[in-house]
């Protein structure tokens, strides 16, 4: 004898006690998710605007020596001078940090600016480097390509685009200023050690490192983008980044339905345990 699947009766009667549930507080229902909505617009209406410039770099290759001169590393080690590596760890890490964030606060003289929406008497240049590094400032890194991404989310579309251009400036000419100030002092620490010996070849294992200082020495004076070198500069966006105010009205209208809901099941609940307490 063939038997048939019963259906689920106590599923089928938990769906229509909700929809009967929401059929009679339908107005509530609705109330409650304009109030949600009416706030959620409103939001979006006099949230303050944001732009977002953003500048894609990569590595400039000239912090690195020739492949050649790699064998020299235990000798240039033993010298105590550096020969530099071909990454973006260090530009990365130097842009991302809040010390050059600090300088470039105080050299755009933005702190004021910055600490314009915050409250309190005991606010100084840390707590505006603390609002640059988490809600101005972002350093995106592709580790696969090698891709750098600096944005800079502001009010102002031209003044984002001018802070993000120029803060990648100033990490070129930070590195680049130490790189010559690295070079200088080790050209002259090769020289000095080529002059005290006589034996020809270490003179001319110091003479290669030497070179490959002076290639850096050369290529640090005369190169702007040293350490990332700029593919796309920022520019002054047209469109805002946020608010999102279709998402905001979106998620409002959401909450507000699912907080009737809940009320509404809520006290039916009540109600329930009240009859059978009863």
């Amino acid at each position: 004898m063939e038997v048939k699947p019963q259906p689920n009766s106590t599923a089928d009667l938990n769906i229509v006690a909700l929809w009967n549930l929401l059929w009679l507080g339908r107005w509530f229902v609705i109330g409650i998710t304009g109030v949600f909505i009416a706030t959620g617009v409103s939001y979006a209406l006099l949230a303050k605007e944001k732009f977002r410039a953003e500048v894609i770099m990569s590595s400039s290759g000239q912090r690195s020596i020739p492949n050649a001169l790699n064998q020299l590393g235990g000798l240039a080690a033993l010298a105590g001078v550096s020969i530099g590596s071909n990454n973006v760890a260090v530009p990365v890490a130097v842009l991302q940090s809040r010390g050059l964030a600090k300088e470039f606060i105080e050299e755009m003289k933005i702190q004021d600016a910055l600490l314009k929406d915050k409250s309190g008497d005991d606010l100084d240049a840390r707590d505006a480097v603390t609002v640059f590094v988490e809600d101005v400032r972002t350093v995106f890194e592709e580790r696969r390509t090698g891709i750098v991404t600096l944005t800079i989310e502001w009010t102002d579309p031209v003044v984002a685009a001018d802070w993000a251009n120029k803060l990648v400036a100033k990490l070129n000419d930070r590195l680049r200023r130490s790189a010559l100030e690295e070079a200088e002092r080790n050209v002259a620490y090769l020289q000095k050690e080529m002059a005290a010996t006589d034996v020809i070849s270490q003179q001319q294992s110091i003479g290669r490192v030497l070179e490959a200082e002076m290639q850096k020495l050369m290529l640090a004076r005369g190169n702007d983008e040293f350490a990332l070198k700029i593919l796309d500069r920022a520019t002054p966006p047209k469109k805002r980044s946020a608010p999102k105010r279709t998402v905001i009205v979106l998620i409002a209208a959401i909450l507000g339905f699912l907080v009737s809901v809940g009320f509404l099941l809520g006290r039916r609940t009540l109600e329930a345990r009240s009859t059978i307490g009863a």
